[in-house]
């Protein structure tokens, strides 16, 4: 089975692109969607943060209030570090699980949707990294419209990652999403095309 780490910026169109994947015939992994999970309450990573953050992250019925706890780490590096230790090996434990489970089926292509896919120095786990991008102003104007964010913060949250420019040179593929729908989709059967022609041999 072929294992795809797809990433990118924020407000970039990761999911729009993980979907166009599926729709070619793809199993797609959301990571974001697994830490949900791993989250909820009662399971072991929830204790964890609780112990690490304390009880002020939690909403009045005893649930992780996600937003607090973004917000908090997002403004302190060290914050965000104790969070990763806590997530990133349940997260990579439980995508390990999942891809078994999908290979056992018969999948031929597992994308896996990582936004800190770079961050964490993931790539060696997957086959191909694809990297998706679009310009700076249009990461600002989703992130605005779709999170309710002022320019000043959408552009704090933006350049608070790894550049994209960096994260392009470690790709295997690259897909603008900057423009029309058509295009990126274009872009991505073509992708599909070549996985399939390939396999897990790089060129």
């Amino acid at each position: 089975m072929i294992r795809v780490g797809l990433t990118g910026g924020i407000a970039t169109g990761k999911s729009t692109v993980a979907r166009m994947f599926a729709e070619r015939g793809a199993a797609v992994l959301d990571a974001d969607e697994m830490v949900r999970e791993l989250q909820y309450s009662g399971t072991p990573v929830f204790e964890s943060i609780v112990e690490a953050f304390g009880s002020l992250i939690l909403q009045d019925d005893g649930t992780l209030d996600r937003k607090s706890l973004g917000e908090m780490v997002f403004r302190d590096k060290e914050l965000r570090r104790r969070l990763e230790t806590i997530v990133h090996p349940a997260l990579v434990a439980a995508v390990e699980e999942r891809v078994v489970e999908l290979r056992t089926q018969g999948v031929s292509i597992c994308v896996v949707e990582l936004p800190l896919l770079i961050e964490a120095e993931s790539e060696r786990r997957f086959d191909w990294v694809v990297v998706v991008t679009a310009p700076e102003e249009a990461q600002v104007a989703r992130l605005m419209s779709d999170r309710g964010l002022s320019q000043e913060e959408a552009l704090a949250r933006i350049r608070s990652q790894v550049p994209l420019r960096e994260k392009v040179k470690r790709a295997h593929f690259v897909i603008d999403n900057g423009g029309d729908l058509w295009e990126t989709e274009r872009r991505v059967r073509e992708i599909y095309d070549v996985l399939l022609r390939t396999g897990s041999e790089r060129t």
